[in-house]
C-alpha cells in the first residue's frame, strides 16, 4: 500500500461499458476484488433513494478493508433529469432536495460528496453571473446543510463538451473563492483537464490546499498508462500541494473490467515509486 496516496475506483451497480466505471455489479463483492487489487475503496454512483442494506456494506467494509471513499451524485442528472439550475423552479428544489438525500447518504458513510452534471448548465443566452450568483446561493445552503454531518461538497471540472460552467480550475476556484463557499472544494480529473488546461500541473497548483478530490483516467479515457498522460509528473505535482484525498481511477473498463482495474492501480505505484 502506498504511503503518501490513497487509491480509490469508481463503482456503479449497474453500468455500460461505454460509461468511465470501471467496476460494476454487486457492491459487497466489488469491495472485496478492490481490496485485493489494493484500492482502499470504491467511489459508489447511484441514486439519491436507492435502496440500499448499509449495516451490510459496512460489515463487509470492514472485513475487507475497501470502503465507500465518496458518494457521485451524476445520476441524479442523468436518469432523475434534475439539476440545480434548472429554469423549472420545481426541478431545481427537487435537485436540492435531492442533493440533502445525497448528503444524507455521504453521512452514513463518512465520505464526500461528488457534484459534476447535477449542478447543470447555463442556458445559451442566459446571463452567467446571475446564474453564478444562483448557484452560489443553492451550494451555500447545501454547505450549511452538510458541515455538521462532516460531508463536503466536491465541485468537478469537466470539460466543454459536457458542461459549459467550470471547464477549469481557474474558473471554478475564482467562483469558490468569490463566493466565500467554504464547504464546496475543487475536484479535478485528468481526462478533463488535458482537454481544458493548458498547463494541467498549474491547474493542481491553483487548487492548492482546495483540493479535495481527484479523478484518473489516461487521454484515451482508459486505465492509466493507456495513453500520452505523464502521471509521475501528476502525482509529482499532488505531492507537492500535500494533496490528501483520495486518487480515484474513472476510466473507460477496456478491455475489460478487472483489467481496467488491474492495470490502472500497477501503472500509478509504478509512477509513484519513481517520485
Amino acid at each position: 500500500m502506498a504511503d503518501h496516496f490513497k487509491y480509490a475506483i469508481s463503482f456503479a451497480e449497474v453500468s455500460p461499458m461505454t460509461a468511465p466505471l470501471p467496476l460494476s455489479g454487486d457492491i459487497c463483492d466489488n469491495l472485496r476484488q478492490a481490496a485485493a487489487f489494493g484500492y482502499v475503496g470504491l467511489e459508489f454512483h447511484t441514486r439519491e433513494n436507492a435502496p440500499l442494506d448499509i449495516a451490510k456494506i459496512k460489515e463487509v467494509s470492514a472485513r475487507c478493508g475497501a470502503r465507500i471513499t465518496a458518494i457521485a451524485t451524476g445520476r441524479l442528472y442523468t436518469q432523475g433529469k434534475a439539476s440545480l439550475l434548472d429554469d423549472a423552479v420545481y426541478v431545481a428544489r427537487a435537485a436540492e432536495q435531492g442533493m440533502r438525500d445525497y448528503i444524507d447518504l455521504a453521512e452514513n458513510f463518512g465520505v464526500d460528496l461528488v457534484l459534476g452534471w447535477a449542478k447543470g448548465n447555463i442556458p445559451p443566452e442566459g446571463d452567467r453571473e446571475l446564474y453564478k450568483q444562483r448557484l452560489a446561493g443553492q451550494l451555500r445552503g447545501l454547505g450549511d446543510y452538510a458541515r455538521p454531518k462532516g460531508v463536503r461538497i466536491q465541485i468537478e471540472v469537466i470539460n466543454r463538451y459536457e458542461v459549459n460552467l467550470f471547464n477549469t480550475a481557474e474558473e471554478l476556484c475564482s467562483f469558490l473563492e468569490q463566493y466565500e463557499l467554504e464547504s464546496c472544494f475543487a475536484h479535478l480529473d485528468t481526462f478533463h483537464m488535458n482537454i481544458e488546461e493548458s498547463d494541467p500541473l498549474a491547474a493542481i497548483r491553483r487548487c492548492g490546499s482546495r483540493l479535495g478530490y481527484f479523478h484518473v483516467s489516461d487521454s484515451t479515457r482508459r486505465y492509466p498508462g493507456s495513453g500520452h498522460l505523464d502521471f509521475t509528473r501528476i502525482l509529482a505535482t499532488l505531492k507537492e500541494v500535500d494533496y490528501q484525498g483520495y486518487i480515484t481511477v474513472e476510466c473507460i473498463p477496456y478491455p475489460d473490467r478487472l483489467t481496467a482495474a488491474k492495470k490502472a492501480i500497477e501503472h500509478l505505484r509504478r509512477c509513484e515509486k519513481q517520485l
